[in-house]
């Protein structure tokens, strides 16, 4: 009812239902962004791209800089350029063969490309050089990879995701769903549960983070 009310308002104010509709979707998206998180920033891309330009040309003064080369890698990986962050990370994984970190971004560029062999035994690697790398996301990514070919492996890692990150509503709706693929629908649903309560737990600088997940835990 008082998105219909908002909507006759801002017809009534611009005089245009076209340019009403347009200004409810940008108040809508102003809402989401500031309160709940579910849509893209429209302006990150765009962020992403001017430091991925500047790191570069950063590396073009100093091809040895390993921490710009890091950042450059993570950052192609926010845009989804998995390709090109693989190939920084080959190299400084060259140099820095104990490193934790490196083997895990190796390894979830692995799993985007569609190496699924090659990314668990790189995350398997990170977690044996540091189990708590990541806080524990390499269980919670190979359990989303394994999800369309091996379930019981994904909900063996999404569990001890759990375990590692009992915080994490992420992990419980993940959890859900999976135990949903398996017909396990009263773990599912204590899953969704778990999550739910996780949220109300939380402490409010940390729900936005997690608000996505607790209510995509509630719709289920």
């Amino acid at each position: 009812m008082s998105k219909i009310v908002l909507f006759g308002l801002l017809v009534y104010l611009t005089g245009n239902p076209i340019l009403a509709i347009i200004v409810m979707l940008v108040i809508l998206y102003l809402l989401d962004q500031r309160f709940l998180g579910l849509t893209p920033s429209v302006l990150r891309p765009f962020q992403l791209r001017r430091r991925a330009s500047r790191l570069r040309q950063e590396l073009r003064g100093n091809l040895h800089d390993t921490s710009a080369k890091l950042d450059l890698a993570r950052t192609c990986m926010l845009l989804g350029r998995y390709g090109e962050a693989q190939r920084y990370l080959e190299e400084m994984l060259v140099v820095m063969s104990d490193s934790a970190d490196v083997h895990a971004e190796l390894g979830l560029c692995a799993l985007k490309l569609g190496d699924a062999v090659r990314g668990e035994t790189l995350l398997l690697q990170a977690l044996e050089l540091n189990p708590r790398v990541k806080y524990g996301e390499p269980y919670l990514r190979l359990g989303e990879a394994f999800a369309a070919t091996d379930l019981p492996k994904a909900v063996a890692y999404i569990e001890r995701f759990r375990e590692e990150h009992s915080s994490s509503c992420e992990a419980y709706y993940r959890l859900g769903r999976l135990y949903e693929q398996l017909g396990r629908r009263e773990d599912a649903k204590r899953a969704y549960g778990e999550a739910l309560d996780i949220y109300r737990g939380l402490p409010r600088y940390s729900r936005r983070r997690q608000r996505r997940w607790a209510l995509l835990a509630r719709l289920r």
